[in-house]
Parts: C-alpha cells; structure tokens; sequence
C-alpha cells in the first residue's frame, strides 16, 4: 500500500480504524475470559458448595436425631424423653429436606451412584432406628438400648462413611472447578497483556508511518517557502505525490513561477512609474504656485468685504438703537394718555362729589331754616309764659341765632361749592382736549416708530446679505487654501512615489531568476519634497467661522500621470496670460 497517494485524512481513518478493530478484539476477548471464569464462580458458589453444605447439614441432622433417641432411652423422665423424640423427629425432617434437595440436583454420574449407596445405607439405619423406637415404646428398654448400641450405631458408621465419600467427591469437584476459575483467570489475563502489547505495537507502527508520510513532504515545503523567502526563485520543485501534499508542493511551484512573471512586471514597469512620477511633481508644483497666487487675491478682497461688513452693520445697530429710543418714546407717550384719561376721570368723580355736596347743603339750610321758625315759635310760646317762661326764650333765642348762623354759613358754602363745580368744568374740558392732544403724539410716535423699525429690518437684512457675500468669499478663500495644499500634497505623494519605485527596484534586485540577480534599472538618487511657499494665513483678516471643507485624495494628480508616457518631456512654465490665473 503507497501511503503517499492516500489523502491525509484517509491515512489518520486507517490508523484508528486499526486502532479500534484491536481494540474491540481485545475487549470481545476479555469479555469471553470474563464469562468463563463468571460461569465457573458461579458452578462453584451456587452449586457446588451448595452441595457440600447440604451433605454437612445431612450429616449433623442424621446426628442430631442420633443423640435425641440416645438421650431419651436413657433418660428417666417421661416428659423429657417425649421432648427428646420430638427433637428426634424435627432432626429427621429437617435432614429428609436436605436429602430431598440434594437428589433433586444436577450430579454427575460417580457423584450419583455414591449418592444412591448412601441413601440405601441410610434407609438401612432409619429402619433399625424405628425398631429399637418401638421396642423402646413397647416398654422393652433394654432391648432398645441394645439395638441402639449393637445395630443402629453401626448402620449409622456406615451411612456416615458412605456420607463422607460423597462429601470427598464434592469436594474434589470444588477444588477442581476453583483451578479451572483460577486458570481461566490466569490465561485471559495473560492473553489480554499479549493483545495489549501487540494494540500497542501495530498502533506506533501506524502513527510513525503515518506521522512520516506527512511530515516529510512538510519539511520540504518549508524548505522551499524558506528558499523563496530568501529571494531565490530558481528552486526546481518536482513531486508525484497525489495527496494534498502533493497539491501543496504543486500549488509552491504554480506560486514561484507566478512571481517571477511579477517579479519580471514589476523591474520592467519602474522606469515608466519613475518617469511619470517625476512629470507628475513639476506640474503639481507650478499648480500650486498659481494656487498660491489665487488665494493671496482671495484674502485681498475677504478684506475688503469685511470692513464693509464692518460699515453695513455700525448702520443696522445705529438704526437699531433709533428704534429702540422712538418705541421708548411711545411707550412714555402712552402713558402719559393713561395718565391724563386717570385725570378726566378723577375730575368726574370730584364734579360728582362737589354736586353730592350741594344736595347736602341744600338739606342743611333746610333745617336750619326749620330750626329757626321752631325756635321763633318758641319765643313767643316763651313771651306768652311771662317771668315763668324768660330762661326758655332765652335758650330759644340762642337756638335760633345758631339756626341762623347755620343758614348764613350753608348758604356760603354752597356759593363755594358752585364755583368750585364751574371751576371742574372747565379744568374737566381742558383736561379732554390734553388727551385729544396726547393720542394725536401717540399715534404720531408710533408712525416714527413703525418707520424707524422698517429701516432697522432693511439694514439688518442689508448686513446678513454682505455677510454672507462675506462668508462664500471667505469660503473660497479656504477652499482654495487647501486647494494649494492638496496639490503639494499631491506634489509630494508623487516625489514619494518615485522614491518608493526606486525603492522598489532595490527590493526586487534581491530575487534571483534564471540564476541571476536582477539589476536596478536606474540608480537610487536622494529625494527631497517641495518646498511650500509661504503664504499669510486667510485666518489674518477677522471674519465669521465658516466651515472646513473635506480633504480629497490627489486622484486626478494620479490619472494624469497615469496618462503621460515616459516620452513626455519635462513640463514648462506656462505663459502669464494662460488660463490658469483663476478657476
């Protein structure tokens, strides 16, 4: 059998199926000894010393009974020799069991014919012992006792040696089936360990030819993954195997032979790179000089933008102010309506209360010219008394000077009270036509005030149009800043490229093809980036922030150097008037 055109997988299935078809023989084998040697445990626990014990149990019933009829026909006590009978008769029933047992089991034909002999012997001595039972019940003792010592005891002897050459033979079958368990045991124990040992060689056998048939192709394609590691790609590889070390070492050759086409591409392909690489770097560099300019210009007019920016909104916050000062104005003029129309009504209700106070006076003067009459009718009630009546005239006299006193006085005050109505009368119509006046300035402040916010609205909406005239030139500016940046980047992305092709050149000068070593194409001179030009900041001139726009990889720098051809020559200023100026 050629291991190596098995597959991998198929050699490891081989080696544990052997694995496992010895080690199933070993346990059917163990398991067969294990049976045996069960089988003759069993023969001797359950039949053969079972055997022994019931020809033993035999034996001590037989004597039993013996001494039971001794001990009653020499006893004198009737009830112990009934005792004594009875134990006798127990002892021959439990002995009967055990010979019943006994014939009922499996013997073997020695066994059995010995056993018959014994069963014949003991019948003889059952038949002497009843008669010398019934001699002794039928009052001939001595004749009993005679019986018993000159013919029962010796058909005993003889039943007992006829017990004793079955008990030897049950013996001699015990002692036999315990060697054959013993060999039995011995004999698997010793085939298990020559299983073991032939398990144990036949498995090392398999794994190290298995183990040999893999690690060998292995190793040498580590070898020669080391030896392409190392730049030589002139290794011949030639297998036949057919396994998957095989296709590892065919697919190690299909690689090497790729990579030497690569290893050809890539020497053949650095001279073009390196050219282009270098046409790339001079017009990215006078791209960036116009750049530059173009951003220097931006930021000229981000300037200017923002001081009028600056103008727009000192205008719009003036205005601002302007409005707010003309809606102050309203506001105060609005109150001072509220005040005065507080005014014209406080001089209703004091014209109210002046007419309240007259109806009053009125009322007084009333009673004081009541009071005056009352107290002239009380005079002359007085004068009519004579000497009797003269201290109430006098009291009446004095009640109608203060009556008309009080009437002098009303009358007084209700002339003030008049002058007073016509004087809130006039005040109340001055005071309507200062309200009529107030609400006329109202209306005009809030005209002013409606003017002066539309020309903050038209200022405010002037500053977010310049500022945000502000904000896409600013925005400009920033693009045309990282405008100028990525293409120095681009600039310098290019001069690392032709760096790195050199570099590669040197790297591939290291493989070996068709034994010999690949030379570099050109030599490897020190590159250097661009240097930026210095351009101020856009940040300079104060402006809102704007936002950043995303940096972008230099692709079209790429593709127009992947368009150029190593023919091309090196790229030339462009004339002033060309349309590079601006975008």
């Amino acid at each position: 059998m050629n291991l190596s055109n098995m597959r991998i997988g198929a050699r490891l299935a081989l080696g544990f199926a052997v694995t496992i078809v010895i080690m199933f023989i070993m346990s059917l084998v163990g398991i067969s000894r294990i049976q045996e040697v069960a089988a003759r445990t069993d023969q001797l626990v359950n039949d053969r010393y079972v055997k022994v014990t019931l020809l033993n149990d035999m034996r001590s019933q037989v004597n039993r009974g013996a001494q039971a009829v001794r001990n009653a026909m020499l006893t004198p006590d009737p009830a112990q020799t009934q005792e004594f009978l009875r134990q006798m008769a127990a002892a021959d029933e439990a002995g009967g069991v055990s010979a019943a047992k006994m014939h009922k089991s499996d013997l073997t034909p020695d066994v059995r014919a010995v056993f018959d002999q014994q069963n014949t012997a003991y019948y003889a001595y059952k038949e002497l012992l009843d008669k010398a039972i019934a001699q002794y019940r039928g009052g001939d003792r001595e004749g009993a006792v005679q019986a018993l010592f000159g013919q029962v005891i010796p058909a005993q002897t003889v039943y007992f040696r006829h017990l004793d050459e079955l008990l030897k033979k049950q013996r001699e079958l015990m002692a036999n089936d315990a060697e054959n368990a013993t060999a039995a045991a011995k004999s698997a124990t010793t085939l298990m360990i020559v299983l073991l040992v032939v398990a144990t060689i036949v498995s090392a056998v398999i794994g190290w030819l298995i183990t040999r048939s893999v690690t060998g192709p292995v190793s040498e394609a580590v070898q020669i993954a080391e030896t392409v590691a190392a730049g030589d790609l002139t290794a011949q590889i030639v297998t036949t195997r057919k396994d998957e070390m095989g296709r590892l070492l065919g697919a190690l050759r299909d690689m090497t032979t790729a990579l030497t086409g690569t290893v050809r591409t890539v020497r053949d392909s650095t001279d073009t790179i390196n050219t282009a690489a270098a046409e790339i770097a001079a017009g990215n560099m006078d791209l960036s000089n116009r750049t530059e300019q173009q951003a220097a210009s931006l930021e000229e007019t981000a300037s200017s933008m923002e001081e009028l920016t600056s103008t727009v909104q000192a205008n719009a916050e003036n205005a601002r102010q302007a409005n707010q000062l003309v809606v102050s104005a309203a506001s105060h003029a609005n109150e001072g309506g509220q005040v005065v129309s507080q005014v014209v009504e406080t001089m209703g209700s004091i014209k109210e209360s002046s007419s309240k106070i007259v109806d009053i006076i009125g009322v007084i003067d009333g009673i004081a010219f009541q009071t005056n009459i009352l107290a002239l009718n009380a005079a002359v009630e007085a004068a009519r008394a004579g000497e009797q009546g003269r201290g109430f005239a006098v009291v009446a006299s004095e009640v109608r000077n203060l009556a008309q006193r009080s009437a002098s006085a009303a009358r007084e005050i209700k002339e003030l009270i008049n002058n007073s109505v016509d004087k809130v009368d006039a005040g109340s119509r001055l005071v309507d036509q200062a309200g009529t006046t107030m609400d006329r300035i109202v209306t005009s402040v809030q005209q002013v005030a409606d003017i002066m916010n539309e020309i903050a609205s038209a200022s405010q909406e002037q500053s977010s149009g310049i500022a945000q005239v502000n904000t896409t030139i600013t925005t400009m500016d920033t693009a045309t800043q990282q405008n100028a940046a990525l293409v120095e980047e681009a600039a310098a992305a290019a001069a690392s490229m032709r760096e790195q092709a050199q570099r590669l050149v040197a790297a591939i000068s290291t493989f070996r093809i068709d034994d010999r070593a690949i030379a570099p194409a050109f030599p490897v001179p020190a590159v250097s980036p661009p240097v930026r030009p210095t351009v101020p900041p856009a940040s300079a001139v104060a402006h809102p922030p704007y936002p950043k726009l995303a940096s972008k990889p230099p692709v079209q720098a790429r593709a127009a150097a992947g368009k150029s051809t190593s023919k091309t020559p090196p790229a030339k200023k462009a004339p002033e008037g060309d349309d590079w100026e601006e975008f």
